[in-house]
């Protein structure tokens, strides 16, 4: 077996010894189990970016196409 070496959160390492003793199993057994559930479950999926959650939108509005470019159409803006 490997050991490795981490650092953990002090609330961390409360809950981790409160199941311990809870299940009466040394801490390594808990952590060796929850990290293959882990392992097992894969890697978490991403979060969608701003641009996928608004893909749909894109193009979706009508007006000029040089709306934000163009100064005629920002003369009413700013101070």
């Amino acid at each position: 077996m490997v050991t490795i070496t981490c650092r953990i959160p002090e609330k961390l390492d409360a809950a981790l010894g409160a199941q311990a003793r809870h299940r009466r199993v040394p801490k390594a057994v808990v952590m060796r189990e929850a990290l293959a559930r882990q392992v097992r479950r894969g890697a978490a999926p991403r979060a969608p970016t701003a641009f996928e959650l608004a893909r749909s939108l894109c193009g979706a509005v009508r007006g000029p196409k040089d709306l934000s470019s163009n100064p005629k159409h920002l003369e009413d803006l700013g101070a």
